[in-house]
């Protein structure tokens, strides 16, 4: 349940949010043609006669897509319905050449789902909840308007006329932004870890619709709106937060809450109308006359199951599972490209929880300093992992392995290499090791007299003094207990 609360002059109001995220399909063509679909291409390069809507062209339909969405739903444990129907959708828009979208109404492709999102004390979702997902349908996007080429013309676009969307329409079971947030960050990263969309927000293959109303708490549910094409998580908790204040103004005043289309000013983070909203009879929907239903048989749909990956819940628990902490594991599969890169380092022979550690911390936070990010990273998960070993066997200790770590960042050599070449071998001689605690003691005697008197916190000085003595070449294990001995 969450306590996220919009407190008006009237008492307290409840938000009530859904989600439409459109995700572009990752595959080799568009949804009905074969023009190419990357991004950033000269306008107008990738453009088909299908998707300029010649006449005479007639569409077929991207097995590839088709695959894509299917194995999404499976993903989200969703309905796969084996018998799907496409429809049109009709309406004038000057990047719309066909005056008509071909989308799925009556019969979607995929039916109800759920998305587990947990809980985060600090974002404000106080517990574990689940999201239902009411459907995900395959449509093709329209093409752009540029208005910013010619000083009293808008341009026209059609590259992304024709590319293949998956609609995933949730129930309106969020109630806070942070609820919001943290399903769009979740659904994205299953996307990722399917590879049917790639989740960049930035260029527009991921983009959410979001519907807003307020209530009374126990109240029915209000009129909404829909703030279309919001491209952030962040501008998606900006949108619900500020809509959900303004409905309350507005009711609080005496006005009523329209159901309208709005849009999102990233620059104020504010909405303002766009048009009044259609109902699904103003499109005058019907199903396209030249396409036949899509059926799917029980070998394709045992192929797209067994074409799935380990999805980020069921690898956080096997990380959690190996005695990995659950911030950690949390922190790990949050990014597919994370998580495989720490599966590679876990073959190598990694302890799992000291190479959590060492990732979450070290590693990650070199990325950060380097402007990197974990694709780009200059240290292979077969050098971290022989730097680990290292760690492990006794050979460095991990003061040394940071230093070790930094000029491998800086080198590219491997760990055991630039040990060998440094002289950064880790010492276990007792004698060595007796002979400078000896010096140590010697040195401080003010200190000794104050341990041996019962301030025993001055231990870690003593530690401290002998690896600074040995420039960290001691193995921290064996200089514990030589002192111990040695203060008696």
């Amino acid at each position: 349940m969450s306590d996220y609360r919009i407190k008006g002059e009237t008492g307290e109001w409840e938000v009530v949010i859904g989600l439409e995220v459109h995700a572009q399909v990752t595959s080799n063509a568009k949804l009905f043609s074969g023009a190419a679909t990357a991004f950033g291409a000269e306008p107008n390069t990738q453009v088909s006669l299908v998707d300029a809507a010649m006449p005479g062209m007639l569409p077929v339909p991207n097995r590839e897509c088709i695959r894509q969405a299917v194995r999404t739903g499976m993903a989200i444990e969703a309905q796969i319905n084996k018998w799907s129907r496409f429809d049109r959708k009709n309406y004038f828009y000057a990047d719309l050449p066909q005056g008509y979208q071909i989308s799925q109404l009556y019969h979607p492709l995929v039916g109800e789902g759920s998305l587990h999102i947990e809980a985060d004390e600090k974002a404000g979702i106080a517990a574990d909840k689940v999201i239902g997902i009411e459907r995900i349908h395959v449509e093709q996007d329209a093409g752009k308007l540029m208005h910013d080429q010619h000083p009293t013309m808008s341009y026209v676009d059609l590259n992304r006329s024709g590319v293949a969307l998956m609609e995933i329409v949730s129930k309106p079971d969020m109630r806070s932004p942070a609820e919001a947030g943290a399903y769009v960050r979740k659904l994205r990263s299953i996307l990722r870890y399917v590879g049917s969309c790639d989740g960049n927000m930035e260029e527009g293959s991921m983009r959410a619709d979001v519907n807003v109303s307020v209530r009374k708490p126990g109240d029915p549910f209000g009129t909404r709106t829909e703030t279309k094409n919001v491209n952030s998580v962040r501008f998606v908790m900006q949108t619900i937060e500020y809509e959900a204040k303004r409905q309350v103004e507005l009711l609080e005043s005496g006005g009523t809450v329209d159901q309208e289309t709005r849009l999102f000013n990233p620059d104020t983070g504010t909405t303002r109308t766009m048009r009044s909203k259609e109902d699904a009879h103003d499109y005058r929907y019907f199903p396209d006359p030249d396409l036949l239903p899509l059926e799917l048989d029980d070998a394709f749909l045992a192929e797209c199951r067994e074409s799935l990956p380990e999805l980020p819940d069921a690898k956080r628990a096997r990380y959690e599972a190996a005695g990995i902490s659950a911030y950690n594991a949390g922190v790990l599969t949050a990014e597919v490209e994370s998580a495989r890169w720490f599966d590679a380092l876990l073959e190598t022979g990694a302890e799992p929880k000291a190479a959590a550690n060492w990732v979450t911390s070290e590693l990650f936070g070199a990325l950060n300093r380097l402007g990197k990010d974990i694709a780009d990273c200059p240290v292979t998960p077969a050098q971290a992992g022989e730097l680990l070993g290292l760690v492990a066997d006794g050979t460095i200790s991990g003061s040394i392995a940071k230093q070790v770590f930094e000029i491998m960042l800086e080198t590219g050599d491997g760990a055991a290499a630039i040990v060998e070449r440094e002289g950064l071998k880790q010492t276990s001689d007792t004698g060595a090791i007796e002979a400078v605690i000896a010096e140590v003691l010697a040195k401080n005697p003010g200190q000794l007299e104050q341990y041996r008197g019962g301030k025993e916190a001055l231990f870690g000085f003593f530690v401290g003094q002998t690896m600074k003595a040995m420039q960290g070449k001691a193995n921290p294990q064996v200089v514990n207990e030589l002192l111990k001995k040695a203060l008696g």
